[in-house]
């Protein structure tokens, strides 16, 4: 595959998921907000993009889906913070389900105690304007439609552990 690349201000290979990206919840104290993202280096063929966030060491088994979005157009070549992110809506292409059950970007957030997760960021140059996917297509359909019709990828990994301390800082009382 050709030298593709996918590069982030916030999220870098082998370094902790900063607390802006982590999910938002009673568990989980982070803002929710999707990476910036730029890529370069894809291949002349490139028609559309795909960016996914994916988590293969949840308790499942079978991994864990934060991102899908599809059908980005080719001219666009990088994400600014939060445009996965429901109250932002930038997105130049059609979010999928992720494995919250929502069309939208959702952070890390491991269960306490587990080892720290690997959170695979990809960014694929499609050789199509548009996958055969009905809107809020989930990843493993994504990965189904996509089979065959990816050009290149640039991937970034980051990890992610929640600590105790995280959790005791939100039950503290105001």
């Amino acid at each position: 595959m050709p030298n593709f690349t996918a590069t982030s201000s916030m999220m870098r290979d082998g370094e902790t998921v900063p607390m802006t990206m982590v999910y938002s919840s009673t568990s989980c104290t982070g803002d929710n907000l999707s990476p910036d993202l730029r890529w370069s280096g894809a291949p002349e063929e490139t028609k559309s993009y795909a960016v996914t966030m994916f988590d293969p060491d949840a308790r499942s088994g079978a991994g864990f889906s934060h991102w899908v979005a599809y059908d980005i157009p080719a001219h666009v070549t990088s994400l600014e913070t939060g445009a996965g992110s429901l109250i932002h809506k930038r997105l130049q292409g059609t979010h999928g389900i992720n494995d919250f059950g929502q069309a939208r970007y959702d952070g890390p957030c491991p269960p306490l105690g587990d080892p720290p997760h690997h959170y695979h960021l990809t960014v694929y140059a499609i050789v199509v304007p548009a996958l055969r996917l009905r809107e809020g297509a989930t990843y493993a359909a994504f990965r189904s439609a996509a089979r065959g019709l990816v050009a290149a990828q640039g991937e970034i990994v980051s990890l992610y552990r929640q600590s105790l301390r995280q959790i005791r800082r939100t039950l503290r009382p105001a």
